[in-house]
C-alpha cells in the first residue's frame, strides 16, 4: 500500500467502485424493449440525415457531452445542447429529422423537462434517461413527455457520496451502449472510424499497417531465396537504405518461408563460427508470425505485446512479403513504449 493511503481509505474506494459496478450490472440485466426502441430512433434519425441532440444540466450535462462525442465518432451526427440556452435561441438547432436524448437522474430538472415538452409539441422525439419510476409508482415529468423512457434505477447512495457517482457512471454506460448498438446496426466499420480519427495515437492505431511500413519490398527491402547460405543471404539483403533487423526468406514462388533476424545471426556465430556457410533454410525461423496487408496498426501492436516480436513480416493474400514492420517504428510513433 502506498504511503499516505490508509486501509480505511482503500476500503471506501473499493466500496464505491463496487457500487458503481453493481449499478451497471443491474442496468445490463434489465435492458428491455425500451432500449431497442431507443436504438431504432437513433438509427432512423441518422439514416434520414438528422442530428441526435443531447441535453442535460450539471453532471448530467457533462455526461451528455461525452455521449454526443461518442455518437459523432461513430458516424452519427450529434452535439450537445445546454437546456437553459435552448430557450434563448438554441431551439433553432432542432429540425424535423432530429431527435433528443434528455438526461436527468430525478427526471424533474426544470430546464430539461421544459425543453423536452417543447420538443414534443414540435413532434421531435425525445429519449429520456432517468432513474425511472419511484417507489410511489409515479413517473417522472421527463418520462411522461418522452417518446422512449430509459431507466438506470435508483442507484446513488447518499451515504457514499453527496455528489452523483453511480448514476453518472450508469448513464454514461447506457449512452455508450446506445451509440455502439446504433453504429453496429448501421454497419459502421473500423475503416469508417479511422476516417474520423486521423490524429493522435488512436488515429495511428487505426491506420492500415502498410502505411506504417518503412521497409517495403521492392523499395527499401529485398527478399532473399531460402536456398542460399547464411553469408550469401546477408550479402543479398543489403540495400543502400538503413538495414532492417531481419531477412525475409522466400521460396521460388516468392512466398515467405522464414525469417532470420540479427539476433539469430549473433547467436549462430557465437555457437559456431563456421556456420555462415550453412544453408539459411536450416537455421531460419520457419512459419514466422505474420500480419496480412489488410491488417491495422493496432493488430501489429497487439502482436508485439503478446508475442514480444521485434520484426513482423507483412504478407499479401498469397503469402508473398510486402514489407517488414520494425518495433522501433511503433516506438517512434509512440504507439508502444520501449522496454
Amino acid at each position: 500500500m502506498s504511503p499516505g493511503v490508509t486501509a480505511d481509505e482503500r476500503a471506501f474506494a473499493v466500496k464505491l467502485l463496487e457500487a458503481e459496478a453493481a449499478c451497471v450490472k443491474a442496468l445490463a440485466v434489465n435492458l428491455g424493449a425500451e432500449f431497442h426502441a431507443a436504438v431504432d430512433l437513433i438509427v432512423k434519425c441518422a439514416d434520414a440525415g438528422g442530428t441526435v441532440l443531447v441535453s442535460g444540466l450539471g453532471k448530467s450535462g457533462k455526461i451528455g457531452e461525452k455521449i454526443a462525442a461518442t455518437l459523432s465518432s461513430l458516424g452519427i451526427a450529434s452535439h450537445f445542447v445546454h437546456p437553459a440556452e435552448a430557450a434563448h435561441g438554441d431551439l433553432g438547432r432542432f429540425r424535423a429529422a432530429d431527435i433528443c436524448i434528455a438526461l436527468s437522474y430525478s427526471g424533474e430538472t426544470d430546464e430539461v423537462v421544459n425543453l423536452a415538452a417543447i420538443l414534443r409539441q414540435d413532434q421531435v422525439p425525445v429519449i429520456s434517461i432517468t432513474r425511472g419510476t419511484t417507489g410511489a409508482g409515479t413517473r417522472a415529468s421527463l418520462e411522461r413527455v418522452a417518446a422512449v423512457a430509459l431507466a438506470i434505477g435508483a442507484c446513488d447512495d447518499p451515504e457514499l457520496s453527496p455528489a452523483p457517482t453511480c448514476s453518472t457512471t450508469a448513464t454514461l454506460a447506457l449512452g455508450d451502449a446506445l451509440a455502439l448498438c446504433a453504429a453496429r446496426r448501421r454497419n459502421f466499420t473500423d475503416a469508417d472510424f479511422a476516417k474520423r480519427h486521423p490524429g493522435g495515437s488512436l488515429g495511428g492505431l487505426m491506420r492500415p499497417v502498410v502505411e506504417a511500413l518503412r521497409f517495403v519490398v521492392g523499395s527499401t527491402l529485398k527478399t532473399v531465396p531460402d536456398d542460399v547460405s547464411v553469408a550469401e543471404a546477408c550479402r543479398l539483403s543489403e540495400t543502400a537504405e538503413r538495414r532492417p533487423g531481419a531477412i525475409l526468406l522466400v521460396d521460388p514462388r516468392g512466398v515467405l518461408t522464414g525469417l532470420f533476424t540479427d539476433g539469430d545471426l549473433r547467436r549462430l556465430v557465437e555457437r559456431d563460427r563456421t556456420a555462415l556457410d550453412r544453408p539459411i533454410r536450416d537455421v531460419m525461423t520457419r512459419n514466422p508470425g505474420t500480419l496480412s496487408d489488410a491488417s491495422l496498426v493496432r493488430d501489429a501492436v497487439a502482436m508485439v505485446r503478446e508475442h514480444r516480436r521485434d520484426e513482423i513480416p507483412v504478407v499479401d493474400a498469397e503469402g508473398r512479403p510486402v514489407g517488414l514492420l520494425d518495433v522501433q517504428d511503433l516506438i517512434a510513433q509512440k504507439l508502444i513504449r520501449e522496454g
